[in-house]
């Protein structure tokens, strides 16, 4: 049975991740529509969201939009918090038990001038979907397309359904990519207010930075 031994909570539609938007359901109904199984229905949501989505950086970090799956799908870019938002709608949308994971990371592959923005390497509140396949939880991370994973020479993040898909440590070059450095936990929705005000005060440059943004796909390719 779909879903059996996951809390049924993680099937229902919250505020941000809002499985029950016509958007979502169309969008998850349509990457799907040629899956023979539930787990190949993941794997065709997994490379829709990571690739179809294009990552954003630069964002208004104090509106809700920018934390909510349906206005992620709407705009077509967003950052890690609202990919894994729209994954795990995407997901309960077609009746896969999804949740939302968080910690803190290191990128070692920040632009320049991500890093003079924000003052530092360390990432508050990165985000990841955890999907329910075969009873138990797989994590899987959409943030970063392929098309800006060519630009900054990292392979594009891969999720097979059966092992957990976190950022590598290293890139294809051998040098440090992403380090994990503190749990958060895993929730229902996203905790959009908790996550604005940490946002807010540990990068308050950034957030001056939006006002004067550039895509942060042509700061990647210059780096």
């Amino acid at each position: 049975m779909t879903g059996f031994g996951a809390p049924a909570e993680f099937l229902k539609a919250t505020s941000f991740v809002d499985s029950d938007h016509p958007a979502i359901i169309a969008f998850a109904q349509a990457k799907t529509e040629s899956a023979q199984s539930e787990l190949e229905r993941a794997l065709l949501l997994y490379d829709a969201v990571r690739d179809e989505v294009s990552y954003e950086l630069y964002l208004d970090y104090r509106s809700e939009s920018t934390y909510r799956a349906s206005a992620v799908l709407q705009t077509g870019s967003g950052f890690c918090v609202g990919k894994a938002a729209l994954l795990a709608a995407c997901a309960r949308a077609v009746n896969i038990p999804a949740r939302i994971g968080y910690a803190d990371v290191k990128n070692h592959l920040t632009s320049f001038r991500l890093r003079a923005v924000m003052g530092t390497d360390l990432f508050v509140w990165h985000s990841y979907a955890e999907l329910w396949l075969e009873n138990k939880w797989v994590k899987a991370t959409p943030a970063f397309d392929a098309q800006l994973c060519a630009h900054v020479g990292v392979p594009p993040l891969d999720f097979d359904g059966r092992n957990d898909s976190l950022f590598q440590p290293y890139d294809a070059e051998g040098n440090r990519h992403m380090e994990y450095v503190h749990d958060r936990g895993t929730y229902a929705d996203v905790p959009a207010n908790t996550i604005a005000q940490a946002i807010c005060a540990s990068y308050p440059d950034l957030i001056a930075a939006v006002e004067e943004r550039r895509p942060f796909r042509q700061e990647a390719e210059s780096r």
